[in-house]
């Protein structure tokens, strides 16, 4: 029972190390948008994050840590997981799942928010039309991708695409990218914090 199991784990660890081999060029990207949020955050804004299934899981996870804290106690950080049970389920049964996240984006977003979509294929027509609802509304707009980036590749401001075919694989690499920017959140929240009371005390 336990040999199967084993070669699992091997062909995994396989797997996750060839797509962190080729995660050097997706630093530049992340940096890009840990600016744009903390840019949004200082003027009042906010971040909105979506997904499908175990991306919606992710972008709950990612709007957490931004709201409470990732490693650091800090000031909080707007966030919001476009994943309510009931929003999502009148939108589908009302105007089609295509729009759940659109229809969102154009209650909630305002210029100078970002929206940030995760996708392992790219491909979600409902994730489609809510970055271009974002874009209309004058929104930054990241996307976490995969498998070349599908239908999604290029139509975001930042794009961080995981090199790999594997859907389990490229969730745990945007989970992975996603706690790197929220641990330096942290502490750029800290240090402006820090900068903030000494004026403060001045």
């Amino acid at each position: 029972m336990i040999a199967p199991i084993a070669q699992i784990l091997r062909r995994s660890a396989t797997q996750l190390r060839a797509a962190l081999d080729a995660l050097g060029p997706l630093a530049a990207p992340l940096k890009q948008l840990a600016d744009s949020l903390m840019r949004s955050w200082k003027s009042g804004g906010k971040a909105l994050i979506a997904g499908n299934g175990g991306s919606a899981a992710d972008a709950m996870h990612f709007a957490e840590e931004l709201v409470v804290r990732f490693a650091a106690n800090r000031r909080a950080l707007g966030a919001i997981a476009l994943c309510d049970p009931t929003v999502l389920t009148c939108a589908a049964n009302d105007l089609g799942y295509d729009r759940v996240f659109e229809r969102q984006v154009e209650a909630l977003g305002r210029p100078g928010d970002v929206l940030i979509v995760l996708s392992t294929s790219g491909n979600s027509p409902n994730l489609l039309r809510a970055v271009a609802a974002g874009r209309k509304r004058r929104l930054k707009t990241a996307a976490f991708l995969g498998k070349g980036g599908g239908k999604l590749r290029g139509r975001c401001d930042i794009e961080l695409i995981v090199n790999s075919d594997h859907t389990a694989r490229i969730q745990e690499i945007h989970k992975l990218l996603f706690h790197s920017l929220c641990e330096w959140v942290d502490g750029q929240a800290q240090t402006s914090e820090g900068k903030g009371q000494g004026r403060r005390g001045r």
